[in-house]
């Protein structure tokens, strides 16, 4: 029970915690830690308990975030980072309309390759969701080489397990904010819906939540153990130490953040192929690893053989996706022909495949081509392979989703890029960074339509629309309204039969 209106406090496994109550009456508690803070002896290693406290924790502000470099510099100003230091960084925050019912929980997990982002991005903010009668937990998680390094010595994923004992502290402590431990969605977008996907697939993960959703993210990305043990002999080599845990574990944590920071800014800005490999394409050197233990096998594979078959699955993608990373830096204006089908060649899809994509788009531009194909490459198709894995293996319904918001045209170029639905989800479109990625005037309506998907979802387990199957292929088209479209972009999708 709150012990004031102004000021709730709740107990918790570690201690008490304070909160406080917002203008609308949604109560929020940030910063309160589910694992041991990750340094010293804990460092690159699995969680541990949280340190409990005395006396009453105040948790009105944001807690520390886990040691990461800002974005490079043509992604900074569009997804602004928070940088707050201390050592609880492993912590969550938590919105909820009050501590005395059972609301549904819908957990956050943030992307940003598995090196950037954290709960405490403005984005994020969770009160529309609490408001709407659902308790919104995100969650901090250790990024780069502190949470997916691997190098072969029975240590991996470090950083999911960070998410799965933040869902352990939520099934154990939710209860006491207003939350149903039964009743618990587990959400992420880009990194965080690979990790999503990728829980759907652990051991560990299995029975901590009822459902899931995965925004432009699936199963794709994972690494086997000899790429993720060449990725952290160049990361050693950047650094002059051994390739060892500990060797790199001493490094000053500063020094070993930008050099993870270079690395990936190297693969993700034309990686030399004979170097990195399949890397090349994928463009996440840090990456839930295939161990063998932690992730006994591909998530596809283990999907097919019924993993989390009973959790219900709400996918998609946004329509843009790829134009994020093609409009960001001002590449996309330079791409010709000649490139398109370069670029197109490099994802395997040849001179006939790209034909297609001309055809949808009489008026596009080499560069618009490209960015679609990588769209579907990268996004569209690893989701509709999850799905269509999960119908064959007589899993609980999957529903899939595509955000067509806003037009290129609106909105710098940029269109229904990479992150353009997480503010519309949320609700947060006061938030006065999304009008560089969205335009000036980004549309409530399309907002409303899509936080009420989301709270439907996690609330009744239903989104809208039909959920999707092998005969009728149902996606529902998010903007103003959402609307039923049986396969969309079929044309599109079947270029990839065999390929992808």
């Amino acid at each position: 029970m709150a012990e004031s209106i102004q000021r709730p406090t709740v107990p918790t496994s570690g201690g008490a915690v304070q909160g406080q109550e917002l203008a609308n009456g949604v109560l929020r508690f940030l910063g309160i830690p589910y694992a041991a803070p990750p340094f010293g002896p804990n460092r690159m290693r699995p969680p541990q308990p949280a340190e409990p406290w005395d006396g009453i924790r105040d948790c009105s502000s944001f807690g520390p975030t886990v040691p990461k470099e800002d974005y490079p510099p043509a992604f900074a100003h569009l997804m602004p980072e928070v940088q707050i230091p201390g050592d609880d960084c492993l912590n969550v925050n938590i919105w909820t309309p009050d501590l005395e019912n059972s609301h549904p929980v819908l957990v956050w997990i943030h992307g940003g390759s598995f090196t950037y982002g954290s709960n405490s991005i403005a984005e994020f903010d969770g009160a529309a969701f609490a408001r709407d009668g659902v308790v919104l937990v995100s969650i901090n998680y250790r990024l780069g080489a502190e949470g997916f390094l691997f190098l072969g010595d029975e240590l991996a994923n470090v950083g999911l397990q960070d998410q799965i004992a933040a869902l352990a502290w939520v099934r154990d402590n939710i209860a006491a904010f207003g939350g149903d431990p039964d009743r618990v969605t587990v959400a992420g977008q880009s990194a965080g819906a690979m990790s999503v996907s990728t829980l759907l697939a652990m051991p560990a993960a299995q029975g901590l939540f009822t459902q899931a959703i995965t925004q432009s993210g699936a199963t794709a990305h994972t690494l086997n153990t000899d790429t993720a043990v060449s990725v952290g002999h160049f990361l050693a080599e950047a650094l002059n130490v051994e390739p060892t845990r500990d060797a790199i574990a001493a490094v000053d944590i500063d020094k070993l953040v930008r050099a993870v920071a270079d690395l990936v800014t190297e693969v993700q800005s034309g990686g030399d192929p004979a170097k990195w490999g399949a890397l090349a394409l994928s463009l996440l050197p840090f990456a839930p690893v295939i161990d063998g233990e932690t992730l006994p096998r591909h998530p596809l594979d283990a999907i097919a053989a019924g993993s989390s078959s009973s959790v219900p699955v709400l996918t998609g993608t946004t329509r843009d996706e790829a134009r994020l990373f093609f409009v960001a830096p001002q590449t996309i204006g330079f791409i010709d022909d000649d490139a398109l089908v370069a670029g197109a060649a490099a994802y395997g899809a040849d001179a006939d495949a790209v034909q297609v994509y001309r055809r949808v788009r009489p008026d596009g531009t080499p560069g618009d081509v490209l960015a679609a194909i990588v769209t579907d490459w990268f996004y569209a198709i690893p989701a509709l392979r999850v799905a269509e894995t999960r119908i064959r293996a007589g899993a609980a319904p999957t529903w899939i989703y595509r955000f067509d918001y806003p037009d290129p045209a609106d909105s710098a170029g940029f269109g229904a890029a990479h992150t353009a639905d997480i503010p519309f989800v949320f609700d947060t479109l006061h938030v006065p960074s999304v009008r560089h990625r969205l335009g000036q005037h980004p549309s409530q309506a399309v907002a409303d339509t899509a936080h009420r998907i989301w709270v439907d979802f996690v609330t009744s387990g239903d989104p809208g629309w039909p959920a999707y199957d092998l005969g009728q292929r149902h996606v529902g088209l998010i903007g103003e309204t959402v609307a039923d479209v049986p396969d969309p972009a079929r044309d599109e999708r079947l270029v990839w039969e065999g390929i992808r």
